[in-house]
């Protein structure tokens, strides 16, 4: 089915790479404008040049998501340019692992929390109100399995994408109260093939080898389906949450991670 966000308005932090370049590229090849916001000047605007060249429509806006000033400039810039605002996907983030909880430094847990958490609550502070304006849409806050299970190694980064669970959830049902047509929702990948485990400190993870994090080989061991899930099967579920095939989905969460949270399984040799 094709055009499945037709004339919507997108917006999608992060957007220049992994997930949140998939995400953008996928609502903009079903119909949506989408604006792509990053930290990185370099690959957002090269891809929105490959959207708009393959016949979509999208811009780049460079944003710090922890920025109050720059969330007031972009949702503003939003609504001069196209004077309403559908969907908002708060897909940026960064992970830091470290060997054990007390080996983080404050700067680091709070660097992590302002990013992960404060962004999320400040897209819905200043992008809210116009999606109201716009008379309904759908939030997608990007969470992770880290906001359903710990892991060893990523305390704090579980305790930010868990807080996005719920704070998704408690916006979900002031939207609902307020009878908006608002929908409010979390996604939560698995291990997925992205750039980001490149950032990730080998020894952080208890990979003593010290060697590069292969995602595909830890999916191996850990997913009962045997494989890392790629950027473009967590955006096919942003797509699902944002468009009207999920019109009765809100407060929920959306877990995309090859089974991981469900148990395990015993592989036959």
């Amino acid at each position: 089915m094709a055009g499945q966000v037709e004339g919507k308005v997108a917006l999608v932090t992060g957007g220049a790479s992994g997930i949140g370049a998939a995400i953008a590229e996928l609502l903009a090849q079903e119909g949506a404008t989408v604006v792509a916001t990053d930290i990185d000047e370099l690959r957002g605007p090269e891809l929105v040049a490959g959207i708009n060249k393959a016949g979509g429509k999208a811009v780049f806006l460079q944003q710090d998501v922890t920025s109050e000033a720059r969330w007031v400039e972009v949702i503003a810039d939003i609504e001069q340019r196209f004077g309403r605002l559908d969907l908002l996907v708060s897909n940026a983030g960064i992970a830091i692992a470290v060997p054990s909880i007390v080996d983080m430094t404050f700067g680091d847990w709070r660097r992590q929390t302002s990013i992960n958490l404060d962004g999320v609550f400040l897209s819905v502070k200043y992008g809210l109100p116009l999606m109201r304006k716009t008379g309904g849409g759908s939030f997608v806050m990007m969470s992770s399995l880290a906001g359903l299970r710990g892991a060893a190694g990523l305390a704090g980064y579980s305790a930010t994408k868990g807080a996005v669970r719920l704070f998704a959830k408690a916006v979900a049902m002031e939207c609902a109260a307020a009878g908006d047509g608002i929908r409010v929702n979390s996604v939560h990948p698995g291990i997925i093939d992205t750039p980001i485990w490149g950032k990730i400190p080998a020894e952080a993870t208890g990979n003593r080898a010290n060697a590069p994090i292969d995602p595909e080989e830890r999916a191996k061991l850990a997913t009962p389906l045997g494989r890392a899930g790629q950027a473009a099967e967590i955006a096919a579920g942003v797509l699902y949450l944002a468009s009207d095939a999920s019109r009765y989905v809100t407060g929920t969460e959306l877990v995309i991670d090859g089974g991981m949270n469900a148990g395990a399984i015993t592989r036959k040799a």
